[in-house]
């Protein structure tokens, strides 16, 4: 017991790392894009709005700039003063040579200033560099200053946008404030599937334990319309297979033992009669020899049976051909004649036309041998047994009537099975084994067949069996 449970915790354990494993990457990537896509987005978008802010207003200086006849510290500051709307924090005005004409802040002023986006305005192209550093934006922008389509020096602007900066600082601090509410969340609720998920498996697991163990009347309920709800529906149905044979496994045993305990008694009743009597007469031992014979008669009937069920239930080789099921019934009549003449019972025959059946010869002549010889064992003296044949489209009905004690109707649904009798003592006192019409059901059923059983239209009853025709269509496949 105690490694039956180890392992269910094993197993429970396992399944509940992989799902703990699958969901905290499930978790890390729904994490990392929440954290990383929407910051990259806002962050692109707030240096886009820097360079069109940025380079609408160098492009402004330029065009006035390029007004000017030359390009010298005063005739810049000239042009640049008007401009107060500038809302930069720093301008450089340089030559083409990068040497720095105007600096608002006057640091540069006269000194070279060989930035990447001032050396690549000087090579005739606009430049723009963007920096975000603690909530703060640090942009840059650069374009030439054009005259007669050559170059003759640089703006570049400045600026520093703290404002946007804490407005992308506060959305990265929200969005780390909901990803730790979700992750809580989606946590909870995943433990919360996990426990469930994983109890609900090991159920099934301790059901197939005890089911493993003998315990065939176990049955597991599971709420619910999904795959291990369904799986537990399967697990019943199978169980509940597993019990009706065995079942049907322990009352076969014991049925089989008891028939063949009742012989084996006699025989060794009259055995040990003949041996402890020393002075018994010839004409009693050999009344006593023939009961032997009749007993293991009876031992050899039923191990035939038993031998007959058994290639059924192991699914031997079905033997196809055309059987003339009329010739069959006749065969089988001529056999049964003497034991009917015997019981005072009439044969009668009513044989129809085309009646070729797709089945094995034997078969056939098992299947009437078996309800011809009841019909007549347990018919009445001066009663009667029907045999009709006819053919039903695709099939070939067989049936045997008869007028004798007939079945009740609450013992129909029961006579095909193993060892069954509706009548013990009458059926033991003809010779049955409670065998024959089980053997008969899983014949018929082995071709393809059906068997039936209803009372007779005055007493007794009728056996139908359907088999399938042979056909042309059969032949020339």
């Amino acid at each position: 017991m105690k490694n039956h449970q180890t392992g269910r915790l094993k197993v429970t354990r396992s399944l509940q790392l992989r799902l703990a494993l699958g969901y905290a990457f499930i978790i890390a990537a729904l994490l990392i894009l929440l954290n990383t896509y929407p910051l990259l987005m806002s962050q692109n978008l707030m240096f886009r709005s820097q360079q069109t802010a940025l380079q609408n207003q160098a492009v402004l200086i330029t065009n006035t700039l390029t007004t000017a006849d030359e390009l010298t510290p005063e005739t810049v500051e000239q042009a640049i003063t008007p401009l107060d709307d500038l809302e930069v924090q720093r301008v450089l005005v340089t030559d083409q040579a990068g040497l720095v004409l105007y600096d608002t802040e006057g640091a540069l002023t006269g000194k070279y200033a060989l930035t990447g986006e001032v050396v690549s305005a000087l090579r005739g192209n606009d430049a723009f560099a963007s920096q975000y550093v603690e909530n703060t934006f640090y942009s840059r922008a650069a374009s030439p200053i054009m005259t007669r389509n050559n170059v003759v020096g640089a703006v570049c602007l400045y600026e520093t946008d703290s404002g946007q900066g804490l407005l992308l600082g506060e959305l990265q601090h929200n969005l780390r404030l909901i990803s730790l509410v979700v992750c809580l969340a989606v946590l909870g609720m995943f433990a919360a599937f996990s426990r469930i998920f994983t109890g609900r498996v090991s159920m099934l697991l301790a059901g197939i334990r005890r089911v493993r163990e003998g315990e065939y009347t176990h049955r597991i309920t599971m709420a619910g319309h999904d795959e291990l709800s369904q799986l537990a529906d399967e697990f019943n149905q199978l169980t509940g297979r597993l019990q009706t044979t065995e079942e049907e496994r322990r009352r076969f045993v014991s049925d089989a033992s008891h028939e063949l305990k009742t012989p084996l008694a006699s025989i060794r009743l009259l055995t040990d009669s003949i041996l402890q009597d020393e002075n018994i007469d010839q004409e009693t031992a050999r009344e006593f020899v023939g009961d032997i014979g009749e007993a293991a008669d009876r031992l050899i009937h039923i191990s035939q049976e038993l031998l007959a069920l058994n290639r059924l239930d192991e699914g031997r080789t079905v033997t196809r051909e055309p059987v003339e099921v009329n010739r069959e019934a006749e065969r089988t009549c001529r056999m049964l004649q003497p034991l009917a003449e015997e019981a005072q019972v009439t044969l009668e025959t009513h044989l129809g036309e085309n009646c070729v059946a797709r089945c094995g010869r034997e078969d056939v002549n098992q299947i009437f041998r078996n309800l011809m010889e009841n019909a007549i064992k347990y018919n009445v003296p001066g009663g009667r047994v029907l045999v009709t044949t006819r053919r039903a489209g695709d099939t070939v009905c067989l049936e045997v009537a008869d007028t004798g004690v007939g079945i009740p109707q609450e013992e129909m649904d029961k006579i095909f099975q193993r060892f069954y009798r509706v009548d013990k003592a009458r059926s033991r006192a003809a010779g049955g084994t409670g065998l024959g019409l089980s053997i008969v059901q899983d014949t018929v059923r082995l071709h393809g067949g059906q068997i039936s059983v209803a009372p007779g239209e005055e007493a007794g009853a009728v056996f139908t069996v359907t088999l399938p025709a042979w056909t042309e269509e059969v032949a020339d496949g």
